[in-house]
């Protein structure tokens, strides 16, 4: 059974930093690429970075760019966001996701999903 959890969520004042993790357990972290969402309440979940598959190969949003660092650890099997100079508009829920593709370039395709970890930034 595949099982995937996020943590590391937490309230922060702007300009603040945090790390999210994500582990994985019931698949092999490194046979996919991993991907972080974000859903703001009253508004659709959207992709926030891509990391493929060897972590060779990442991918931010430009909301994010600059910001959010995305990395993993396939030994661990573990997944990583690391979110600096943060906003309120950077509020909601995050979530990973692994797609088997193995590489970044669309946010779809994503497989399993986590249950999510809530971040919320004060002004």
């Amino acid at each position: 059974q595949v099982q995937m959890v996020e943590s590391g969520g937490a309230l922060v004042q702007a300009g603040g930093s945090l790390k999210l993790s994500c582990t994985a357990s019931g698949l092999t972290l490194g046979e996919y690429a991993m991907a972080w969402f974000r859903q703001a309440p009253g508004k659709e979940r959207e992709g926030v970075a891509c990391i493929s598959r060897s972590g060779e190969s990442t991918y931010e949003a430009n909301s994010v760019y600059g910001r959010f660092f995305i990395s993993r650890d396939n030994a661990k099997n573990t997944l990583y966001l690391q979110m600096n100079s943060l906003k309120p508009d950077d509020t909601g829920t995050y979530y990973c996701a692994a797609n088997p593709v193995g590489l970044c370039g669309s946010w779809l395709g994503y497989d399993y999903w986590g249950q999510g970890t809530q971040v919320t930034v004060s002004s």
